[in-house]
């Protein structure tokens, strides 16, 4: 069978109503989606997104969606409609279905009047994506984050991160670690900090939240109309966490002044502007649940995010760059690069971004 007649047949078992379109849908890299519109004997059209859980990605789908329906139902009654993702179950009444080729199918209702846009255009959009995630973590604070299941083991343990480097460079498997070594040692000189988030998790002193765990722009849907945040959506590695991983993963991205892979370190800085921009969004609704140890810490989320980064794309240099996709020779290198320049201006202005969060009451 082709990739779309499977489609189509994962399609009616959640929907037995006759099936007038179906065509791959959306950008995503990770898991397979298709646009398909269904027509009800009474002429009713109805739009949903099927999409193919990849399990290279996600090895416990079922955990994932217990995660998704969890959040998302207890969302429901707090947003307005199609403020949050609507699972649409088996006919069966199942939140995901395996088929017969062993893949994992889950259905969402289409939310029409809404767009997901792939880059920052403006401070608005900067602005906006720091309300969207902001009233995302204030609507989930009360929600028990220890039921939530870890999709991907060690996210954002960047202790582990730290592990998985220092196992790549005693191995050397391409054999490029002599030829990085200013690399290397910078991130060995960083390892003192590299807890700084997960070990006060592990005392207490800072809450464990749910948090969303892919913080883009292209992960919130914008009303065409009024040109707000609609939805936050992709919520495959909705997690337990700390809320300054979301809040410095949207600064790392979102903040600095060139692109991922930059090869002019020169171009490289965090802009100051920007990122007031959008601590002024999200703080505008996380302001009225986050501990001051919470506030404190997002600067901190800011800057390990960045080290973080840095730390797995190197790793994938030296192990031969065989998790991140490359469009060319060194691209992780420039990757990491980029991203240690980046921590480097956030050490030199973090006084100045501290003074930024603790004035926006």
């Amino acid at each position: 069978m082709t990739d779309r007649e499977i489609a189509i047949s994962a399609a009616k078992k959640f929907n037995s109503d006759e099936i007038t379109y179906i065509e791959p849908y959306g950008e995503g890299h990770i898991n397979s989606t298709w646009l398909s519109v269904h027509k009800s004997p009474d002429g009713k059209q109805t739009k949903n997104l099927l999409q193919k859980i990849s399990t290279a990605a996600f090895k416990k789908p079922a955990e994932l969606m217990e995660n998704i329906v969890g959040v998302t139902e207890f969302l429901r009654d707090k947003v307005k409609e199609d403020g949050t993702l609507t699972v649409i179950p088996t006919l069966d009444g199942k939140s995901f279905l395996l088929d017969e080729y062993g893949n994992y199918w889950r259905v969402y209702k289409f939310i029409d009047g809404a767009t997901a846009y792939q880059k920052i255009e403006n401070d608005k959009d900067f602005y906006t994506c720091g309300i969207a995630f902001g009233e995302f973590q204030q609507l989930l604070s009360e929600y028990p984050a220890e039921k939530l299941h870890e999709t991907i083991v060690n996210f954002h343990n960047t202790p582990s991160r730290f592990a998985d480097f220092k196992k790549a460079l005693a191995e050397d498997k391409a054999g490029r670690a002599s030829s990085v070594k200013s690399e290397i040692d910078f991130v060995l000189s960083h390892e003192c900090k590299a807890d700084a988030i997960t070990s006060k998790l592990a005392s207490g002193e800072l809450p464990w939240r749910v948090t969303h765990n892919d913080t883009k722009l292209n992960n919130i849907l914008i009303d065409d109309v009024t040109k707000e945040a609609k939805c936050v959506i992709d919520l495959d590695t909705v997690m337990p966490g700390a809320v300054a991983y979301d809040f410095g993963d949207c600064i790392r991205f979102g903040a600095s002044t060139a692109s991922e892979d930059e090869t002019d370190l020169s171009k490289v800085e965090v802009d100051l502007h920007l990122f007031e921009v959008f601590a002024k969004g999200y703080l505008a609704t996380a302001n009225k649940f986050l501990t001051p140890a919470e506030k404190d810490s997002l600067v901190t989320g800011a800057y390990l995010m960045t080290l973080e980064c840095g730390v797995r794309f190197l790793t994938d240099y030296l192990n031969g760059d065989v998790y991140f996709k490359i469009h060319r020779e060194n691209h992780n290198l420039d990757r990491c690069r980029t991203q240690f320049k980046l921590v480097s201006d956030m050490e030199a202005k973090e006084d100045k971004m501290r003074e930024i969060v603790n004035s926006i009451k």
